[in-house]
């Protein structure tokens, strides 16, 4: 036999032992000859089971059936109508932040929940914490950490509760525009924490404020949104 065909012959004698040697190291007990795990770190959990608890999630909300605020999920709380994944996401950070809501009314306080979103859910939201100490965006200028009465166009009102858009109660003065603090300006239906910085920011830099409408120059801030607080406020 020439010398090269010896080597080669030797050299697939070498590969075999040392293929026996692999699959006697690796094979389990039990196991036949040459199976092979494909896949060993999928949960054992049936695929069909995960795609029943998706669709679960994701079916419409039935007549009476309620999602507790105060403990839901993104997932769950994003089956309430007009809310969807954004907004569900940001109303548990609002939650894990500030702690529960308590009410209807406290949800307010979650950028992108005004009056059309809280009518919609006020048949299907229910809360399960205490009463949030936090400052309601419902809660009239001048006294924070506390409630409004519950917004007349929600189901389940007294005829006299107040509605998101009104103006001051007896008794209240108006805000000015000019002199509000970031916290006050916060305080009031549709503002938020970050606008109220914003209208701050641009009244340092850009001067007083001749009227009211004059809001509309602050990135944000559109007329309708003047609309909503223009009897909550005053330009001395």
């Amino acid at each position: 036999m020439p010398p090269a065909e010896r080597r080669a012959l030797l050299l697939l004698l070498g590969l075999a032992v040392a293929g026996h040697a692999v699959r006697f190291v690796v094979t389990k007990p039990g196991e036949a000859p040459g199976e092979v795990e494909l896949v060993r770190t999928l949960p054992a959990q049936s695929p069909l089971a995960h795609k029943e608890s998706t669709m679960a999630l994701a079916r419409p909300l039935e007549p009476g059936e309620r999602v507790d605020l105060d403990r839901a999920g993104p997932a769950e709380i994003a089956r309430l109508p007009r809310v969807g994944p954004g907004l569900a996401k940001r109303i548990v950070a609002d939650r894990a932040a500030r702690g529960p809501f308590g009410s209807l009314a406290a949800l307010d306080r979650v950028t992108g929940v005004g009056p059309s979103v809280l009518a919609a859910i006020a048949d299907h939201a229910s809360f399960s914490g205490p009463s949030s100490n936090q400052t309601s965006r419902l809660a009239p200028p001048g006294r924070a950490g506390t409630m409004a009465p519950c917004p007349r166009l929600l189901p389940g009102c007294a005829e006299g509760g107040a509605s998101l858009g009104a103006g001051p109660q007896p008794g209240e003065t108006r805000l000015s525009l000019n002199r509000a603090t970031i916290a006050q300006l916060d305080s009031l239906p549709g503002i938020g924490p970050k606008r109220a910085e914003a209208i701050v920011e641009d009244r340092e830099r850009n001067g007083p404020f001749s009227s009211v409408d004059g809001l509309t120059r602050v990135p944000g801030i559109k007329p309708a949104l003047v609309a909503r607080v223009r009897e909550r406020l005053q330009v001395p």
